[in-house]
């Protein structure tokens, strides 16, 4: 059974939900994908469900062969984190996803959350989080991951579906 080989790391890792809870969800996907779209509902499902023993963290692995904007969704994603507004963004991208992810599309979506869309332009041309997506995806493929959605329950790659009644469950069991 596959592992978690990268330790989630609250200084790092963009948390969501009690970041003493004894149940962490960690979620490697990518933008573009539309299973990991899919995914998010059932992921806020579970964090409802579970409540303050369960904390959700979100990893990029952009899929650059298949989704060609999906390194620069989580690098504009990452950007809006630097602002407080990690989570709000990671929702709206996957919310706009089937208009499209051109980097216009992206810096409009930030702005409509209140980032700093100069800001976060900046970052992109700058190529300041493209580094902190690659280790995201390295900690992946590290990890066994190859494809997205792709889920670790307390550091234990999670094989089975994902739909709410399967994932619930073995988050319960892992409580």
């Amino acid at each position: 059974m596959a592992t978690l080989k990268v330790d989630v790391d609250p200084t790092r890792d963009h948390i969501q939900g009690n970041v003493d809870a004894p149940v962490t969800l960690v979620e490697y996907g990518d933008y573009e994908c539309p299973h990991c779209a899919k995914a998010q509902p059932v992921v806020a499902a579970m964090r409802e469900a579970m409540g303050d023993r369960l904390r959700v963290v979100f990893r990029s692995f952009p899929l650059g062969e298949i989704h060609k904007h999906a390194q620069h969704a989580s690098e504009v994603v990452a950007a809006a984190g630097e602002q407080g507004k990690f989570w709000e963004m990671h929702d709206a991208v996957f919310t706009h996803q089937r208009e499209g992810l051109s980097d216009e599309k992206l810096l409009t979506i930030a702005e409509g959350i209140g980032a700093d869309r100069a800001k976060i332009a900046d970052a992109l041309d700058a190529g300041t989080f493209t580094d902190r997506v690659k280790q995201d995806f390295l900690s992946g493929v590290r990890s066994g991951v190859n494809g997205t959605p792709t889920f670790f329950i307390n550091g234990t790659r999670h094989d089975d579906s994902w739909d709410e009644e399967t994932l619930l469950e073995a988050l319960r069991g892992a409580a």
